[in-house]
């Protein structure tokens, strides 16, 4: 085989810094002159104003990307703006003022759509930042009954206040509830027909015959009324309380809280009633907090309330609703244009073709009048990741170009031209020898089509920069930001794990070579997880099995003992050592979990040498994280692990000025967010990042390979990489390919 084997480069290529730095002046001042910029500083004095009455000011740039997105959505009447900002310049801040911006041109309603765990995030900073708006939350239980109580509302006098609608992307996927319904009427002979309840006809079989209203609710399909045209089913809310009590659900309910046990819940209904606590709950939480017993005492001591407060700004009651998803009820109860303003928070969450939140995204976008989207990593590398986003966001160019549905509803051709004229396929060829005919030898030549990281200039010049603001931590200026630095560590094994790690990957190797000529993949995923987790986890046996006849490829016992400790860990020690002498906490982010838990060991060797450590994991729930944090803090924590997928979204992580990365994992989403976690408006010391990687090991071809996809993500958004994994940047593929070239040309 031959299409893994080094491909030769061109003495005529030019990376990408040379090139921009030989003619970055001219095709900047080529692209003003083909398309001018929609803002180039003047300021609208009417949008200022607006900007000047809200109670938290936007920083300088942070107005300036305010004024460009209403120039654009508002001047330029464009169907979407895209606000690519990096981590940390308040994202949320400048929407919130294209809101109220958008509010004094006549644009009432804006609906936020969120990570689950920011929505009561987003809720506290609109009312910081506009505090007489109307805020609604559609992320619990009595969501429904929320948007039911929109739509009665239809008709009522506007008072003028800005109103937000915050819904959590989880609880707005596709999909709905039913049931049958209809009008009983009773005839003789005791009979009780269906008819509609619109018109109030009798309905008719196939046959001509009255349905009764037992053969009606038999039906399996939705129907509507052949007369009137009425739709003869109804959404439904499914499940019921526990136990089939309302009792049960306010108790249920109330031990969400901290300090609440099921026996204080109890008294508290025995004392107070059901309806006082749960209209109390769903309507006024603060006079919960302060309840008074028959005496006139607080029944909740400070320390409790502080504690309860806390809690409850992120807890959303609703009793006797079921689960519902409400992006069904927008689409089909409430008329076009209801919300005049979409904000997306998180936007490159919605690029995947079949994924129920990016669906459910793409019908809010068409309900609404204007999409703001906000991101920092618009671009994940390749440029299929950017089609089903901005076809969800900008329909109407996306079809111009001819980006559009086939005969049966796909979009798959679309997104395969797309990629052809604006991404990068590569063409690979293989020959082998092969057997056509019994009397006969040739060679068989086939060819398949990959993806590479890439996206072209057209493709940003069409679709990318008539639509996208701009703006870096280091644009804010002035001295709200410190000192950025990223920095790579190459770390050598030990004698022995060098030589374990050797003979692991021929072994493996070998096996995958064999493979590989039968034109069997099976084992590269498996080769690839197991080199590449292996010079980490070596404090345990190895046994490698072929996943589909579970025959074992290869062993190695354990390298490292319990108290040993690896040169990784020894380096994030000295690490951490010398952080807590400088007064700083360390951020450590390990990937590996399961069997190949990493993260127990890390916190016991670290707290041998005197380090609090705490351990961020998957069961702390994603709205309680940044209380967990916030404790762990308070209680004196010097260093926190944890896995960057927890932590990549939403949180300000301040207090750890220090970030490491033990593994970096392949999403450059996960990894751009997790490394600027603690470099954002607020934080007074300068921010630090370390890589660390194991030299001669399939790891830094790994972090080669995200390099790689930085470096193409960050061009989409106008920004040569200068960082630390830049260094390592050479040309490359995907990560099975650029592995694999390693492993069979070594």
């Amino acid at each position: 085989m031959n299409d893994l084997s080094q491909v030769s480069v061109s003495p005529l290529a030019i990376g990408l810094t040379e090139f921009i730095d030989e003619f970055g002046d001219e095709l900047l001042d080529s692209l003003n002159r083909s398309n001018p910029p929609v803002y180039s500083g003047s300021i609208n004095e009417a949008y200022q104003r607006v900007m000047s009455e809200l109670k938290r000011q936007p920083f300088p740039a942070q107005a300036d990307v305010v004024q460009a997105v209403a120039a654009l959505l508002l001047d330029r009447n464009e169907q979407a703006a895209v606000i690519n900002a990096e981590m940390g310049t308040g994202k949320t801040m400048m929407a919130i003022a294209v809101a109220a911006v958008m509010h004094s041109a006549g644009y009432r309603r804006t609906l936020v759509v969120s990570p689950p765990h920011l929505v009561y995030k987003w809720r506290r900073e609109i009312l910081e930042t506009i505090p007489d708006a109307r805020v609604w939350v559609l992320n619990g239980p009595d969501t429904l009954v929320k948007l039911i109580k929109l739509r009665d509302q239809l008709g009522d006098p506007y008072d003028g206040r800005k109103e937000f609608f915050i819904l959590g992307r989880v609880r707005m996927r596709m999909g709905y509830h039913w049931r049958t319904v209809c009008w009983p009427r009773r005839a003789s002979g005791g009979y009780n027909f269906a008819g509609c309840p619109d018109c109030g006809r009798l309905l008719l079989d196939l046959e001509g015959n009255r349905v009764t209203v037992e053969e009606f609710h038999r039906e399996e399909r939705r129907r509507s009324c052949p007369y009137c045209q009425g739709q003869l089913w109804t959404l439904m809310r499914p499940g019921k309380a526990d136990n089939g009590t309302r009792r049960a659900t306010i108790l249920k309910s109330m031990c969400r809280i901290p300090t609440i046990g099921p026996v204080r819940a109890d008294r508290l209904l025995n004392d107070f009633g059901e309806d006082f606590l749960a209209s109390m709950l769903i309507d006024n939480v603060s006079e919960f907090i302060n309840l008074m017993d028959a005496q006139g005492n607080f029944i909740f001591s400070d320390r409790q309330a502080k504690r309860m407060e806390r809690a409850m700004a992120n807890i959303e009651f609703g009793f006797g609703e079921g689960g519902f998803q409400p992006t069904e009820f927008i689409k089909r109860y409430l008329p076009d244009g209801y919300f005049d303003l979409l904000v997306v928070d998180e936007g490159h969450e919605y690029k995947n073709s079949g994924s129920a939140q990016g669906q459910a995204m793409g019908v809010l976008a068409a309900k609404a009048r204007k999409t703001v989207l906000l991101t920092g990593t618009l671009m994940g590398g390749y440029a299929d990741d950017l089609f089903y986003l901005l076809f969800r966001i900008l329909t109407r160019r996306m079809i111009e170009d001819g980006y559009k549905p086939n005969a049966r509803g796909s979009m798959a051709p679309a997104a395969m031209s797309f990629m052809r004229d604006h991404g990068v396929l590569k063409d690979i060829y293989t020959e082998r020898d092969n057997v056509s005919h019994k009397t006969a030898k040739g060679k068989k030549l086939s060819v398949r089509t990959v993806k590479a990281p890439g996206f072209g200039p057209k493709g940003i010049h069409r679709f990318v920069l008539p639509f996208t603001v701009f703006l870096k931590l280091k644009d804010i200026g002035g001295n709200v930001l410190p000192a950025y630095q990223e920095e790579f560590v190459d770390i050598s094994m030990s004698a022995e794990q060098a030589s374990a790690y050797q003979q692991l990957a021929g072994k493996l190797t070998q096996e995958l070579r064999q493979a590989l000529a039968r034109r069997d993949t099976t084992l590269l995923g498996v080769v690839l997880n197991v080199l590449l987790a292996w010079p980490d986890c070596c404090f345990r046996p190895e046994i490698v099995k072929h996943p589909r006849s579970k025959d074992t490829l290869a062993f190695v016992p354990s390298i490292f003992a319990d108290e040993q400790i690896m040169p990784k860990e020894k380096a994030l020690l000295d690490l951490c050592l010398t952080e807590k002498a400088k007064g700083r906490k360390v951020l450590a982010y390990t990937v590996y979990s399961g069997t190949r838990d990493t993260t127990s060991r890390l916190k016991r060797l670290l707290e041998q040498s005197g380090l609090k450590v705490a351990v961020l994991r998957a069961s702390v729930d994603t709205a309680r994280r940044e209380d967990w944090i916030l404790d762990q803090v308070d209680r004196g924590v010097d260093v926190l692990i944890t896995n960057p997928e927890l932590v990549k979204t939403g949180l300000d992580l301040l207090d750890f000025p220090t970030i490491a990365f033990l593994q970096t994992g392949y999403n450059v989403y996960t990894l751009q967010q997790a490394a600027r976690r603690s470099w954002r408006i607020g934080q007074k010391q300068p921010v630090r990042v370390v890589f660390f990687g194991y030299a001669g090991s399939s790891q830094i071809t790994c972090l080669q390979l995200m390099a790689k996809k930085i470096a193409v993500a960050q061009s989409t958004s106008g920004d040569v990489p200068d960082s630390g994994l830049d260094s390592l940047n050479q040309d490359g593929d995907s990560v099975e390919r650029t592995l694999a070239r390693q492993l069979i040309a070594s």
